[in-house]
């Protein structure tokens, strides 16, 4: 393979046979010109046309180092996961990564609204993004908001299952949040995320959205379902208030069972 374009030191450009590809790894562009051979016990990635044109640009326009932070944010992710992630978030989280940089550099700092619900869905990728934000202030002498953590952790969790969508999953969490914002109002009470009686509500509305995309709800026969709103009619009403409001802002239908299930799981979070 010989190179075409030199994109950085770790990054180049070169035809594989009749195909363009971009070959990355370290070094392997370092002191190397138009035309050189590539050592090919250099390369670690190659991508493929349909990748590589965007990478070529995102490449030439960040600094190298952000390039290079963000291939050691996706190893480190990648072992704590014990999984490959989708080749699409080198170029995804680079550029996310390259303009929180630029952006806390410049003292703009962006919240993230759905930090409480994003550090209990997912876990992981949250501890994950928390080891990001450290490397990051680490490499750069710079301090880096926890809600950069959380952001990492959309991008690594879409990135772990197959064409995931990083948009729905946000989109997901969103409606998530609505709802615990409405039990909020309703019962005038105020549910910290770390809090045990939290962490299950938000787990079982969670599935629950997960069940009706798949045509599937939990099923609770009728004498039950009765006796639930007869005790707890005052979580039954919220939960039948959170049903409502998720109907009518996001077309989203719960059905009666699970109703019962998220009355039981409010019951709760008013006996903290």
């Amino acid at each position: 393979m010989r190179i075409t374009k030199i994109l950085n030191n770790n990054a180049v450009v070169v035809m594989d046979g009749d195909e363009e590809k971009i070959a990355i790894g370290a070094g392997v562009g370092y002191e190397k010109k138009k035309k050189d051979i590539v050592n090919k016990t250099k390369i670690e990635k190659l991508f493929v046309p349909r990748e590589s044109e965007k990478l070529q640009q995102l490449l030439l326009r960040i600094p190298e180092e952000h390039f290079i932070i963000t291939e050691e944010i996706i190893a480190y992710a990648e072992e704590n996961l014990g999984t490959k992630l989708n080749d699409h978030i080198r170029i995804a989280l680079t550029d996310h990564i390259s303009f929180a940089i630029d952006r806390e550099k410049q003292g703009i700092h962006i919240k993230n609204k759905l930090l409480p619900e994003i550090k209990v869905l997912y876990k992981k990728e949250f501890d994950i993004g928390l080891w990001a934000i450290q490397h990051i202030e680490d490499k750069f002498n710079m301090s880096i908001p926890i809600d950069e953590a959380a952001f990492i952790a959309l991008h690594v969790h879409a990135m772990k299952i197959q064409d995931g969508d990083l948009h729905e999953i946000v989109r997901q969490t969103s409606v998530l949040k609505d709802m615990v914002q409405t039990i909020n109002q309703k019962l005038s009470i105020k549910v910290e995320s770390d809090d045990i009686a939290y962490e299950r509500l938000i787990h079982h509305l969670r599935f629950a959205m997960i069940r009706l995309k798949d045509n599937e709800h939990h099923t609770m026969d009728d004498e039950m379902f009765q006796m639930i709103k007869r005790k707890f009619p005052i979580a039954y009403d919220c939960a039948a208030t959170v049903a409502t409001e998720l109907s009518s802002k996001h077309d989203i239908h719960l059905p009666e069972d699970e109703l019962g299930y998220i009355t039981l799981h409010i019951e709760r979070l008013r006996n903290m």
